[in-house]
């Protein structure tokens, strides 16, 4: 099995490959490759061209090629097998190409935040608002068990909440990943935009017993009102108190409805004020900015026409109920945090997974400026690193996280006014893991049992970035489809539309075959599995079957 090697410059709280600093990679005896901080010696230069190799010396990047100088930007990382992903991806995709002199890095794992006091973490905020263009890993927020086991001195924070209070967070921008060739969940894009500050995530609570709760509140001019009064009687209660602030929802309404614009879809507010009546200024907001900026430009495009030519409200039930059936797409949605929160959600699980949606955080600089902070919607993937420490064969699909460096990377270039080759480079890696995935070498998510490992995976793209085509890469790693016979069939009684779509509905992770599970699960949702015994057969198996 490859053994992870041990990631050193993490003590730190900045870890930078600046001005005279580099990201290595480091092979280990199984040729794989986990990434550490050195600096630019002659060793270290010697390491960094180790990476530009590809895993089978089959290719190498053209000698004396320059690489592109990638704009500032900061590089959070996390833990577990996220972070693991990532040190090969960074190793064998971006280094060989990119001079990454100009990152930012900084360690948020459980043990670097609690060795440095969260100095790191606050150090990223700082860095974060000065720069504009972050990536980040999933990250680890400890429960009391995991600190023990960890053996960290104290629990820690969602280091979320501090970038989304840092940054003057508006919105966490969610959409679903679209692959050509390959049918996920929604037909079409889905937007969502969660508003990224107020509600439950930030409230004040304590458990207490009978008496009076009064919530007040008091000005700046130091004038006194009371918000709410109540006699409780139970002997424990929870008492909580939060608020929405609504005052940045007029950029989220400019952020949304823009970006639906963009992609053609047609917009929708949901919240809960027909019951929840402090959510009315969060519609009356959307609202007001949609009819003075947006309207007309939503009708010249047609995309009221299916609504009556108005901005339309949905009940956070209403829409629960909605993202199931439209699994069309062709929408978006705007909401409050905790919504937004558990709709998103919803919608990650009918497209497939989490790993097959964006997340994207939207803030504010001082200066009026975006920052915009890219990560993966999943979490560090826990059970698969587990399995991978034990020694098991582990298949990542690094898709979401990729998307997020894309992001990131390509707000830098958009920031720094350049360089465009360094947009496009993140386009192509996004094209080549689209190529590779349409055509059978996927993860096992994907592809089932026979996809790729984590290591071959990122191995088969790192090919393909180097100029080797899909064919020989399916070659390298014996993935080339057998030839299937094919049957003398009298085609003129038989309905094609129909049968295109009964495979469709089989053909339940959209790869365009069928599975031994595929098939199986698909002739017993037709009621048509061969029984045992031959008085229960039911459908004729094989031409040497009798009719």
């Amino acid at each position: 099995r490859v053994r992870r090697l041990v990631m050193v410059s993490r003590s730190g709280i900045l870890l930078r490959s600046g001005a005279r600093a580099a990201m290595a990679p480091r092979f280990s005896a199984a040729g794989h490759v986990s990434v550490r901080r050195l600096g630019t010696t002659a060793a270290g230069a010697a390491v960094v061209g180790a990476a530009s190799k590809d895993v089978g010396g089959a290719r190498a990047m053209s000698a004396g090629k320059a690489k592109m100088v990638a704009p500032k930007m900061v590089y959070i990382s996390g833990e577990e097998m996220t972070t693991y992903c990532m040190e090969l991806i960074m190793a064998k995709w971006i280094v060989p190409h990119i001079d990454t002199k100009n990152w930012e890095f900084y360690a948020l794992d459980c043990k670097n935040r609690d060795k440095t006091d969260d100095k790191v973490l606050h150090a990223a905020v700082e860095a974060g608002q000065r720069i504009g263009a972050i990536f980040k890993e999933p990250t680890v927020t400890p429960s009391s068990l995991q600190v023990k086991a960890m053996g960290l001195s104290k629990g820690l924070s969602s280091p979320n909440g501090a970038m989304r209070k840092g940054w003057n967070g508006i919105t966490i921008s969610r959409d679903t990943i679209h692959i050509k060739g390959l049918k996920l969940g929604f037909e079409k894009p889905v937007l969502f935009e969660r508003h990224a500050v107020g509600g439950e995530y930030g409230a004040g609570f304590d458990t207490v017993g009978a008496g009076t709760v009064e919530t007040v509140f008091t000005a700046e001019d130091g004038s006194r009102k009371v918000i709410d009064k109540r006699v409780i009687k139970d002997a424990e209660n929870a008492v909580v108190t939060y608020h929405n602030p609504v005052d940045n929802v007029k950029d989220l309404a400019d952020i949304f409805f823009t970006r639906c614009l963009l992609m053609k879809v047609i917009p929708y507010v949901v919240t809960k004020k027909t019951v929840f009546k402090w959510q009315e200024g969060f519609w009356l907001s959307m609202k007001g900015v949609f009819d003075t900026k947006y309207k007309e430009q939503f009708q010249k495009a047609g995309l009221l026409d299916a609504c009556g030519g108005e901005l339309q409200h949905l009940i956070s039930d209403a829409a629960t109920m909605q993202i199931i059936r439209w699994t069309g797409g062709g929408f978006g949605m705007a909401a409050h945090n905790y919504d937004g929160d558990m709709l998103t959600d919803e919608i990650a699980q009918i497209h497939r997974s989490p790993g097959f949606i964006t997340s994207n955080l939207v803030g504010k600089a001082p200066d009026g400026s975006l920052i915009k902070e890219f990560e993966a919607s999943h979490g560090t993937v826990t059970d698969m690193w587990n399995a991978h420490l034990n020694g098991s064969e582990t298949s990542l699909n690094p898709l979401g996280l990729v998307e997020a460096l894309i992001g990131a990377v390509q707000h830098s270039v958009l920031l720094a006014k350049g360089p465009d080759e360094l947009h496009g480079f993140m386009t192509r890696i996004r094209e080549c893991i689209h190529e590779a995935f349409v055509n059978n070498l996927g993860t096992r998510d994907l592809c089932g049992p026979t996809g790729l490992t984590t290591e071959q995976f990122v191995d088969a793209i790192a090919l393909m970035l180097d100029g080797m085509t899909v064919q020989e890469v399916i070659k390298k790693f014996g993935r080339e489809k057998k030839v299937i016979k094919k049957a003398e069939i009298d085609m003129s009684t038989i309905d094609e539309t129909e049968i295109r779509k009964l495979f469709d509905s089989l053909d339940t992770n959209g790869d365009g075959s069928l599975s031994y599970e595929e098939f199986l699960v698909g002739l017993a949702a037709i009621n048509v599995t061969p029984k045992k015994g031959d008085s229960h057969r039911m459908l004729r198996i094989s031409l040497q079957d009798p009719i």
